[in-house]
């Protein structure tokens, strides 16, 4: 099971207008009080909708009365909406959560502020991906929360059974799902479901591909690449020899597929570890871990989903709000609050460092203990590539995509027909936007 989802540029001295390269009409409040120390005492508000957080905001208030932090709890389906609306009219919340291709579209959009200045000393704690994430063209809009590297996740009981093991390349993956179905026709290697494309982002970005790439004064766009194409054939040749089941994430009975064996292998991520603890009840303890299937063994690499927090446009004191962004996201006291399974938050550092912080989000009772979960974890995180970036209408994109999927899935395009049309549809709809953006070479 891939990451489960129902799911630019500063300075005019030293680059382009950001305006050029995320939007026609500007890409961010960059004006001059993103640079400013604050003095004296502020109250900044956040939006987010991750257990514990909540918390951990009090913990930080106790210890600094100069900036008092206001948590809103902003869960539901139309928080994007509301904190669109809420820029618009001035009332935005200094800060809030969000996932980096959100971030990349607020940014494009012109309704986050450029805290690339105030933001740059707490660069050096994160992940370059993760970085990234935050940065979309280069500019700074946030601070990272959260990282979820992929690896593997599966039935070392029936992986003996059926005499495979764990796939060390995709290639290995499609093998073992063959060889398996020469078994038992009702077994599957992995699951891929109509509704969500993230299979597909996954590989792109282990295979080293870009869909989008910031060069100089626009975007190239790269859907179409050796890679993105390679990445795409893996897809591809898992719908042609049914190697994969098809069971909905929206589906409350999701878990059987694995739990009961008709799929027998996924790739996971930190987070996800305690609902299969939950939800795999005739499985457990016959489950390990191992590293994500790579492209090239001698160079692998891995995905992520990054949780992010945004700095709004409007924010009056952005050096206070990324003192505390930062704060949340990397300290060590609220890392081993918000880490620990009884928060329920499922955060998964964005740091360099998670060793730490890896020994108890591993369920004791889920895995056999016959590998290293830990390490398999450690690795992943360090595994991150870090290529990959989130272009200006990648949320539009990726619901164009979504409806793409699900006939692939059905067989009714192949992969590579997706790919093209996604490529013209992204040119489009950036040059629609005045966005200069061309084909990557």
């Amino acid at each position: 099971m891939s990451t489960i989802r129902t799911r630019a540029v500063a300075g005019a001295a030293a680059a382009l207008s950001l305006s050029l390269v995320l939007s026609a009409c500007g890409g961010g409040d960059g004006s001059d009080s993103a640079a400013k120390t604050t003095k004296g005492d502020v109250k900044l508000e956040f939006w987010s909708w991750t257990d514990g957080i909540e918390a951990q905001v009090g913990v930080w208030n106790k210890a600094h009365p100069e900036t008092q932090v206001k948590f809103v709890n902003a869960a539901g389906d139309t928080v994007y909406q509301k904190l669109r609306a809420a820029v618009t009219s001035g009332n935005a919340p200094c800060l809030s959560k969000m996932d980096g291709m959100n971030l990349a579209n607020f940014a494009a959009d012109g309704l986050l502020t450029d805290i690339s200045e105030v933001a740059a000393p707490y660069k050096s704690r994160y992940t370059a991906p993760a970085w990234n994430a935050v940065s979309p063209g280069g500019a700074t809009y946030g601070i990272p929360t959260g990282s979820s590297p992929l690896f593997t996740a599966y039935r070392a009981d029936l992986f003996q059974k059926y005499g495979i093991k764990a796939p060390k390349t995709w290639q290995d993956l499609i093998d073992a799902g063959k060889a398996v179905q020469k078994k038992d026709k009702g077994v599957k290697i992995y699951n891929m479901a109509g509704e969500d494309p993230s299979t597909l982002v996954d590989l792109s970005w282990e295979a080293g591909a870009q869909w989008y790439k910031l060069a100089g004064d626009h975007w190239e766009i790269g859907f179409t690449s050796p890679e993105a194409l390679k990445a795409g054939d893996v897809v591809q040749q898992l719908v042609d020899n049914d190697l994969a089941s098809n069971a909905s994430y929206a589906d409350p009975g999701v878990f059987k597929t694995w739990d009961l064996g008709h799929t027998i292998a996924m790739t996971t991520s930190t987070w996800q570890l305690p609902i299969y603890d939950t939800n795999f009840p005739k499985s457990k303890g016959e489950w390990q871990l191992a590293d994500s299937p790579a492209f090239d063994p001698a160079k692998p690499q891995t995905s992520s989903n990054f949780d992010v927090t945004a700095v709004l446009k409007g924010c009056k004191y952005p050096d206070r709000a990324a003192q505390f962004a930062a704060w949340l996201s990397s300290s060590k006291e609220s890392l081993t609050a918000l880490t620990d399974p009884k928060s329920k938050s499922g955060l998964f550092p964005a740091v360099k460092d998670v060793s730490p912080y890896v020994d108890k989000i591993i369920p004791a009772e889920m895995f056999n203990g016959k590998s290293d979960s830990a390490q398999v974890i450690t690795t992943a995180a360090s595994r991150v590539g870090d290529q990959w970036q989130y272009g200006p209408n990648y949320a539009a994109m990726y619901s164009e995509m979504q409806k793409q999927w699900g006939q692939v899935m059905k067989k009714e395009i192949t992969v590579k027909e997706m790919l093209t049309h996604l490529q013209d549809w992204v040119l489009a709809d950036l040059k629609s936007k005045g966005v200069k953006a061309v084909a990557a070479g």
